[in-house]
This record gives C-alpha cells, structure tokens and sequence, in this order.
C-alpha cells in the first residue's frame, strides 16, 4: 500500500509539471502569436502611412508644377560668368556656361508657404521643386511644402545659409523617398548611366537674389558624417584644405578644378540609416537679381 501511494504521488507530481510546462508553452505561444500580430499591424500601419504621405507629396507636387511659373532666361547684362582660368581644355566649363538659367516667380508659392527660398533643379533626376528655409534642420524633416505634417517631408536649406548669395556652401537637405519624390532620385548620381552622361552634371537654382548655374565636381556616398556641410572657415586656405577633401571623395573625376574663391552648392539625403548620398557643385554663371 505504501509503496503504490509513493508510485500514485510520483504519476501525480507529473501529471503537474506536464501541464505546468504545457500551459507555460501555451502563454509563451500566445504572447508570441501576440507581438507578431502586434508587429504585422504596426507594419501595416506604417505602410499605409507611407503610401498617404507619398500620395500627398505627390499632389502637392503636381499642384505646384501646374502653377509656378517656371522659365528659362537668356543671359543678358546682368550675367556674369565666373571665371575659371585653371579649367583643362576638356572641362565641360565651357559648354555650361553657354546653358540658361532658370528664371522663377515665388509670388503664388509665397501664398502657400512664406518660407519658400528658391527653387532647384538637377538633370538626371527627378529633383526639380521649390526649396524652403527656417531657423532648425529639423522641422522639414517632417512637413511637406504646405507645413502639413508628412514623413516624406520637403526641400530645405541648411539653417546656417544665409541664402542671399553670400554662402560659400548652400547645403540643401532632402529625404531619399523611395518613390523617388523629394532627393530619392539623388541617388542616380552613382549610377553609370548617369555618370555617362554630361549633360546631367549641371544644377540651375533660383531664389530672390540671384539665378545661378552649378556645375558638378564631385558626387560620392559615405558613411553618415557632418565634415562635408561646413558652412564657415578661418581663412581661404582651410576652405581651400577642404573643397580638396570634397573633390578627392567623388567617384569620377569630373575634370573640375575648385578654388578658394569658389561657392559651392551641397545636395545631401540619407541612402540608408548609416550612409548619405551627396553631390557638390561649384558656382559657374550668375544673374544678380
């Protein structure tokens, strides 16, 4: 008797770890069914909000294409062309320099958003939109052009820019869309076929002082950094130290030279979460409004 009490309890204490180990499956079961339908539904939600944010990016976009107005100008005495005396003989200086530039009324824009600073324009891309500035680098981050909130964002200097013609580097930021809307289209600059192809290597902005022709010296992917969107420096030699810095990066020698005496204009959006796309260009031709 005593010993099947002894065999009868031993069954018993099974029986219980069974179903402790048993229900214990079953809740790590569930919370686990739990976070991956909590993580289905979060995903889902973010890509319907990307989708929204894309969709109204994009109306907006064509809204504004449909009213801004938008022209090429011929040069005329208020052109100057910036001198490039050390340019080689196969430089494309000289066949830019021949372009027009872009000529922009802001008036309408204005209505819509009294930030508006200008307007960019890149061959080869998608990149041809108003661009706007504030006091942070952070609100346009998440706004579009109409100050609604939207994750795609917009086109914004750099809050250190004066943008009155004076920069030595005027640092417009975007995001990478994957939709290619805002800088995603940024990204065909390391691609062969645009790196073929000259007539891409020229950037015309607008804004209220000046219309202005860039030409491209240097286009390059790097792990996320901040040394290549100074704005300031000492004196013409450590800004002369590091327009050679920006120039040694680039993927193909654009057969550029770039002095001290030199503005530059800086394009920069995320290609990942460790790296940047960024494209410099120097000051070519302008018309002082």
């Amino acid at each position: 008797m005593g010993l099947f009490s002894k065999e009868a309890y031993a069954i018993i204490k099974y029986m219980k770890i069974r179903r402790t180990k048993s229900r214990l499956k079953t809740g790590i079961s569930c919370l686990i069914a739990l976070v991956c339908c909590v993580g289905i539904a979060y995903s889902a939600y973010r890509i319907i909000e990307w989708e929204i944010d894309s969709l109204n990016t994009a109306q907006q976009s064509a809204e504004i294409a449909d009213n801004s107005e938008v022209e090429e100008v011929k040069d005329d005495e208020k052109t100057e062309v910036i001198e490039s005396k050390d340019e080689p003989p196969e430089s494309m200086y000289y066949k830019y320099i021949k372009m027009n530039l872009l000529d922009v009324d802001f008036s309408d824009l204005r209505r819509i958003n009294s930030d508006t600073a200008g307007w960019i324009s890149l061959g080869g891309t998608n990149i041809n939109y108003p661009y706007v500035h504030t006091t942070n680098n952070d609100y346009y981050l998440t706004h579009s052009f109409d100050k609604s909130y939207n994750q795609a964002g917009w086109v914004f200097t750099d809050f250190r820019n004066k943008n009155d013609g004076t920069d030595k580097n005027l640092i417009l930021y975007a995001h990478g869309r994957y939709d290619g809307t805002m800088f995603g289209t940024l990204k065909n600059i390391m691609t062969t076929g645009w790196l073929n192809n000259s007539d891409n290597f020229i950037v015309r902005t607008a804004n209220d002082s000046e219309n202005a022709l860039w030409q491209v010296f240097s286009v390059y992917r790097i792990p996320v950094t901040t040394d290549y969107i100074q704005t300031s420096f000492n004196s013409d030699q450590q800004y002369q130290d590091w327009l050679n810095m920006l120039k040694n990066r680039s993927v193909q020698d654009f057969h550029t030279t770039v002095s001290s005496s030199d503005r530059i204009l800086t394009l920069s959006t995320c290609y990942n979460h460790v790296q940047r796309t960024v494209l410099h260009a120097k000051l070519i031709k302008r018309r002082a409004k």
